[in-house]
Formats: C-alpha cells, structure tokens, sequence
C-alpha cells in the first residue's frame, strides 16, 4: 500500500470515476447497470446522493449543483469537488460524528465508504457502458482489507437495502478483481 492521505486516494479515486464519468456515450445512460435497481445514469445519482448524504452527518450542506438527469458528469463535479474540499480542509476533515462503527470523523468515514464506493461503482458504470473495467491492483488490495474491516464491524448490516448484495460464489479460478466483486454481489465473469 502506499503512503496516500485520504484526500489524495479520494482525489484519484474520484478522478477515475470522473474519466469513466465523462467517457459514457451518450446513448449509454439508460443501460442496465451491475446493480439491478439502476442503469448508468442512476449509479451516477446514487454516487452523487452519498456524497450529500456524508456531508449531512457532519452537519452540511452539499450546494446544489446540475441535475443528474440532465448532466450527469456536472452533477458529478459539483459534488466531488465539494467532498474534496472538505477532505482538503483539516478543520471539516476531522469533524466527528456517531456512525455505524462508533465515533469517527468525516475523513475517516469518506475514506472507508466513500472512497471506497467509488472504486466499486466506477466499475459499474463501465460495465453499464461498455468501457474498460479494471480496478488498480492497489485497489483491489485496499478493497479486500475493506472487506474484513466491514465484515468484522458491522457483519450482515453490509449486505442491507442500499449496501452490499448477496455474496456471488466466483469461479475457481478468479482473480482478485473478480473475488472482490463477487463478494460485493457483482458478476464479473
């Protein structure tokens, strides 16, 4: 692993996102996406939801920016740019508040779900739109120790509405890319 803060892995992670963001072609937002409740553009919104979402448990505001529907890649910007802001800023990076896990801050939160989050659902927007879909070695790893993290905390609350799927039994001769999604509840092969 490397010596990454938390505002530099959410800045790269939230760059790859932004590329495959930017790279839909037009005619691909309505396909279907890994997650059965939502095409390309809904992973999209449900991308730029949490992020309100996490800006709300300490307290604020995400401003608004374009709609999803009518600007997906805007949208995406206006939020991301705001999350990264916060995580740039050392006073809004550590405000504190009580999660799911006990008491954290809102670096700490965006790094374990956020950030995480956009690995997983940036490969679900290109498989939506038919673009390259590889996770960075790097990411795979950090998402596997994710996984044991969650696992050990918070045990079956990851599998509930708006979280994980059921876990996919992969073959046996996948690779960790593909394990990692499986647990997550995507088919990847």
């Amino acid at each position: 692993m490397t010596s990454e803060t938390i505002a530099d892995r959410y800045r790269r992670r939230a760059a790859a996102f932004t590329q495959t963001v930017a790279a839909v072609p037009e005619g691909a937002w309505a396909a279907p996406s890994p997650c059965p409740e939502w095409d390309a553009r809904g992973v999209v919104a449900h991308v730029v939801q949490t992020q309100a979402m996490f800006a709300g448990l300490v307290g604020r505001e995400l401003e608004p920016g374009p709609s999803v529907e009518l600007d997906p890649l805007g949208a995406w910007v206006a939020a991301r740019e705001q999350t990264q802001a916060a995580l740039d800023d050392p006073l809004l990076a550590e405000v504190e508040f009580d999660g799911v896990t006990g008491r954290t801050t809102f670096a700490a939160a965006t790094d374990r779900f956020l950030s995480f989050d956009l690995v997983v659902h940036r490969w679900d927007l290109a498989r939506a739109a038919g673009l390259p879909d590889a996770i960075s070695a790097e990411d795979v790893e950090a998402l596997e120790v994710a996984i044991a993290e969650m696992s050990e905390q918070i045990g079956s609350a990851m599998r509930g509405p708006g979280a994980f799927g059921p876990e996919l039994e992969p073959p046996d001769d996948a690779d960790a890319q593909t394990r990692v999604l499986a647990f997550v509840g995507r088919r990847a092969w």
